[in-house]
């Protein structure tokens, strides 16, 4: 822990005036550090961003990030800075510390943590999480990669008892010794030490499966996999560990903690944990098995939310939350925007936005989540992911696709592939369309829906083709369709 008033003094420069780089910020200035934020963008494009540093002491570096950043005594990096960026690079060479938003939260709250991370299913299963603990009394936040960056709240007049934290690769990497540069220990002001360098797992860990992703920041699948399993490496023996046993990668990760394990399954019983039986969800610990809900209680929409109140379950269990609070949660929770989100129901035809779908398999999620005929809007940046078996669905279960963004001839070459393994070329033929953008997209789609289709944003790709993030994507999504005549 960092003792009250241990951050006065620190110089401290924060790589990325995002939501994190901007909480990280404030939450320095009050806490006494000399802060420089630094941001590759010029002032112009961050106009509305500094607004909110108004009235504090603080450096700007506008428009790149000058070598004098490093006479620092901690680099703070904000996850969408990578290791290879040269300002970490040459970080790591001085033997400047490196930390970052999350992992300086960490050190700062007392209570214990619940970590989420996974590459599909970790904003529902945290924010579920959170409603379970919420509703067993407990004062919770829940933050990190979802809403907001919790050093935002630090400075509120009652601190939580609980922090849920959404954990993303990215985030992950930093919670690892093996970020910082060889020379540390030899080169680091004093100053400095008041930000721990050690590896870090929260006390209550949770993995909601792992699968190819992020592939373009990620140099391999091997790196992936290094970077999420930080979420458990430095558990201790009175910890929790929360594994996915359907996965196949998850499933082989119990010996890589020495925390207590609860798994989860929609496939088969599992010993301590939670587990789909017929349509209950049941829940077991110490030997003591019970059912907390039943699928036609449950709001959320698509067998992938089963696994994610499962998870959620598994990680309330761990804190010590009843039965009667998790089910509460499992069965009243609506649902979050931009994930199977119902925007608006127009002329019979439902437009639904899971633009948190930055995946293929994300994509494959949505769509087997309805039975309904689909018009599905994909696109957007690619991941350097595989786009076949998304493919073979959306020939075998939507009605019309329309492709959209810098994917675009990625998903024409992948449909174009499926049609060729089809044994039955001519069988259910999907109408496929190409567009420059979301704006086109919605406008073709709503041409050529019918009443009592499902109009369904998954888009497969990321947003940064044309969007700040998928939120922003989202909203311009719901703004469109809001404005349809």
């Amino acid at each position: 822990m960092i003792p009250e008033g241990g951050l006065r003094g620190l110089r401290a420069a924060i790589v990325g005036a995002g939501r994190e780089g901007l909480a990280l910020t404030r939450y320095l200035v009050h806490s006494g550090a000399a802060v420089t934020l630094s941001d590759i963008k010029p002032a112009d494009a961050l106009r509305d961003r500094l607004s909110l540093l108004q009235g504090l002491d603080v450096r700007l570096c506008l428009g790149g990030n000058p070598p004098d950043l490093l006479v620092a005594d901690v680099l703070f990096v904000s996850p969408g800075v990578p290791p290879s960026a040269p300002i970490v690079v040459q970080a790591r060479e001085r033997g400047v510390p490196i930390s970052s938003e999350p992992r300086l939260f960490t050190q700062i709250c007392a209570a214990p943590v619940v970590g989420i991370t996974g590459s599909s299913g970790k904003s529902t299963t945290a924010a579920l999480a959170g409603e379970m603990y919420a509703a067993s009394g407990k004062r919770v936040w829940v933050g990190g990669n979802i809403g907001l960056p919790l050093t935002a709240r630090l400075l509120e007049a009652e601190l939580p008892e609980v922090a849920v934290m959404e954990l993303s690769s990215f985030q992950l990497e930093l919670f690892s010794p093996g970020y910082q540069g060889a020379s540390l220990e030899k080169r680091r002001s004093q100053a400095s030490r008041v930000v721990s360098t050690e590896g870090w797992s929260p006390h209550v860990a949770a993995i909601t499966n792992i699968t190819p992703n992020h592939l373009d920041r990620h140099p391999s699948m091997a790196e992936y996999v290094r970077a999420k399993s930080q979420i458990i490496a430095f558990q201790r023996s009175d910890d929790w560990a929360v594994l996915n046993l359907d996965d196949d990668v998850t499933s082989g990760m119990t010996p890589r903690t020495v925390a207590r394990v609860l798994h989860f399954s929609l496939e088969r019983s599992v010993g301590d944990g939670a587990w789909l039986r017929g349509d209950h969800l049941v829940a077991c610990l110490d030997g003591h098995e019970r059912t907390f809900c039943h699928l036609p209680e449950v709001k959320l929409r698509g067998r992938h939310n089963l696994a994610n109140i499962l998870a959620a379950a598994c990680c309330a269990m761990a804190g010590g939350v009843d039965l009667e609070a998790i089910r509460s949660a499992a069965i009243s929770f609506p649902g979050m925007q931009h994930r199977l989100e119902t925007v608006r129901r127009w002329r019979g035809i439902a437009f639904v936005n899971d633009s948190i779908a930055t995946s293929p398999e994300r994509s494959i999620a949505a769509i087997r989540s309805y039975q309904e005929p689909l018009v599905v809007l994909a696109g957007g940046r690619d991941k350097h992911l595989p786009w076949g078996e998304w493919a073979d669905l959306v020939l075998e279960r939507v009605r019309v696709l329309v492709a959209f963004g810098e994917a675009k001839p990625i998903i024409e070459n992948a449909l174009a592939d499926a049609r060729g393994r089809r044994s039955e070329p001519g069988r259910g033929q999907t109408v496929v369309l190409a567009v420059d953008s979301l704006e086109r997209a919605v406008a073709e789609a709503a041409k050529l829906a019918r009443a009592g289709d499902v109009v369904l944003l998954a888009p497969g790709g990321t947003s940064f083709d044309a969007f700040e993030d998928f939120e922003a994507r989202g909203e311009r999504f719901r703004a469109l369709v809001e404005g349809l005549p």
